[in-house]
C-alpha cells in the first residue's frame, strides 16, 4: 500500500483567495456588495500603479467567481504585483500548502500492477518521442511564421502633445502618434485616468484631437492592446478659481460663473449664482472648487496646507462632506470629511494608500462640516498628518512620491465658503495663499 498526500487548494480557490487580499488592501469588506465606483477604483488603482488595464467586466466576474476557466495570467500578474507579489506564481506558492501537509490518501498497489504499468510507459516512450518531435518542428515552424504579428516593437512607437491655448478651458489637446512599426491588435489613447476617455486609432493616421474639460494635470496614455506603451503629461492650469458642478465623477462639469466670489472676507457662491448659471441644484451634485497654477514646483512629499473651511447646505442631504483635494503629477491626495453619524463614508488617500471609514475608524475626521473649522494637512518625508482645530486627527503614510504639487481643491455636495487657505512647501515655496480680504 502506498501512502501520498494531495494539494487542497485549486486554482480557483486561489483567485478566490487573491481578490479577497485585493478587498482587503484597498479597505473593502470583502468581494460581495460592491458599487460600480467601487470596482472602477479597484481597476484605476491597479492600472495606476502597474500600467495595465483590466476592464470592468472582468474584474466583476473574478470578484464574482464567474468563470469558466482561469482567467488570462496577465490579469492575474497584474493584480498580484498590485498587492506586492512578484507575480502570480509568487502568489501561489506563497499561498499554497506544502504537500506534506495535505490530508492522506491510501491506494494499494500490487507488485504485478506496478510492473504491468512500468511496461506500458517503457513502450509508450518509444511511441512518444518521435511524435514530440514532429510536434515541436510544427510548433517552431508557426512561431517562425507568426513571429512578426507577435506583440511588440513597443519602443518604436512615437507619442506627443501639445494644446490649442495655454489655459483655457474647454482646452483641445492635438495627439501626435506613429504606431506603423508596432505590433498589437489594437490600439487606443486614453486621455487621462477616466477610462470613459479612451478612443481607438489606427495604423496610417498620426493625428488625434480631444477636449479637456476639466483644469488639472492630466496623464495621457497610448495603450497597444491593454499595455500603457507611451505616456505624455497634459498640464491644463487655470491660475483662477475655477468652478464647476457634476452628477457624477464621469460626468462633463457644468461651469459656473459669478462675478462676487469674494464677499466680506471669504470665497464661495451664493445661491443665484445656480440660476444664473441654469444649475439644477434639486439633484444631487458635487460642487468643485479648483485652483491650477502653470508653475509647479514644490514636491508632494514635502508641504503643508492650512485652511478655515465651512459648507451651506443647499438641498437635504443626510450626510454633507466636504473634500480637500491637493492635486499632484501622480496618484491623489485628499481626505472628505462628514458629520460623525456618517463617518462611516469617510475615506481618505495619500499617494498609493487609500483608507475607508467601511474599514477604519476615521470618526476623528467627522465633525459638523457647516461650522467653520480650520484644516491642516502637512506631509513630512511622505508621513502625513490631519489635524482640524489645532487637534491631530489622523496619521499615515505612503511609500511612492506623487511627484510635484499641481493644484487645489475643495469638494462638497454643498456651497463651500473658505476663510483662508495658504499652500507651501516645507521650505516655504508658496504655492497659493490669499485670505480673501
Amino acid at each position: 500500500m502506498i501512502k501520498v498526500r494531495a494539494n487542497t487548494i485549486d486554482e480557483r480557490e486561489l483567485v478566490e483567495m487573491c481578490m479577497n487580499e485585493l478587498c482587503q488592501k484597498l479597505n473593502f469588506s470583502g468581494t460581495q456588495n460592491l458599487l460600480q465606483r467601487d470596482v472602477e477604483f479597484m481597476c484605476d488603482s491597479i492600472e495606476s500603479k502597474t500600467g495595465i488595464q483590466i476592464s470592468l467586466s472582468t474584474m466583476k466576474r473574478l470578484l464574482n467567481g464567474q468563470f469558466s476557466k482561469l482567467p488570462q495570467v496577465a490579469t492575474l500578474n497584474a493584480i498580484t504585483t498590485f498587492l506586492d507579489y512578484q507575480h502570480w506564481q509568487d502568489f501561489k506558492v506563497k499561498h499554497t500548502p506544502p504537500i506534506t501537509n495535505g490530508p492522506l490518501l491510501t491506494e494499494t498497489v500490487t507488485e504485478t500492477s506496478v510492473e504491468s504499468q512500468t511496461n506500458r510507459v517503457s513502450r509508450a516512450k518509444k511511441f512518444m518521442l518521435p511524435a514530440l518531435i514532429l510536434l515541436a518542428v510544427v510548433i517552431l515552424s508557426f512561431a517562425l511564421k507568426m513571429g512578426g504579428n507577435a506583440p511588440g516593437n513597443f519602443a518604436k512607437a512615437q507619442f506627443s502633445v501639445h494644446k490649442a491655448t495655454s489655459d483655457e478651458i474647454p482646452n483641445t489637446v492635438v495627439f501626435h502618434y506613429n504606431i506603423d512599426d508596432v505590433n498589437a491588435d489594437s490600439f487606443f489613447i486614453q486621455q487621462s485616468w477616466d477610462r470613459n476617455r479612451r478612443v481607438r486609432v489606427y495604423k496610417n493616421n498620426y493625428t488625434l484631437t480631444d477636449i479637456y474639460y476639466e483644469p488639472g494635470y492630466h496623464t495621457a496614455k497610448l495603450y497597444a492592446n491593454d499595455e500603457i506603451i507611451k505616456t505624455e503629461d497634459v498640464s491644463i492650469p487655470t491660475d483662477r478659481w475655477f468652478l464647476y458642478a457634476k452628477d457624477n465623477m464621469y460626468a462633463n462639469p457644468e461651469y459656473i460663473k459669478s462675478c462676487c466670489l469674494e464677499e466680506e472676507g471669504s470665497f464661495g457662491l451664493e445661491l443665484e449664482d445656480f440660476a444664473e448659471n441654469q444649475i439644477d441644484i434639486s439633484k444631487e451634485k458635487e460642487y468643485v472648487y479648483t485652483y491650477f497654477p502653470s508653475k509647479i514646483e514644490v514636491s508632494s512629499d514635502n508641504y503643508v496646507l492650512k485652511a478655515r473651511v465651512r459648507m451651506r447646505e443647499i438641498r437635504n442631504n443626510q450626510c454633507p462632506h466636504i473634500m480637500v483635494e491637493v492635486f499632484c503629477q501622480k496618484y491623489f491626495m485628499f481626505f472628505r470629511s462628514t458629520t460623525k453619524g456618517c463617518s462611516s463614508e469617510t475615506f481618505l488617500q495619500f499617494g498609493e494608500n487609500f483608507i475607508g471609514g467601511k474599514n477604519t475608524d476615521l470618526t476623528p475626521l467627522g465633525y459638523d462640516v457647516r461650522e467653520w473649522k480650520d484644516i491642516e494637512v502637512k506631509v513630512k518625508d511622505r508621513q502625513v498628518t490631519i489635524s482640524v482645530d489645532g487637534r491631530e486627527a489622523f496619521k499615515t503614510r505612503y511609500e511612492n512620491s506623487a511627484g510635484l504639487l499641481t493644484g487645489l481643491g475643495f469638494i462638497s455636495n454643498g456651497l463651500c465658503e473658505i476663510d483662508f487657505v495658504e499652500l507651501k512647501g516645507l521650505d516655504g515655496t508658496v504655492v497659493y495663499a490669499s485670505d480673501f480680504e
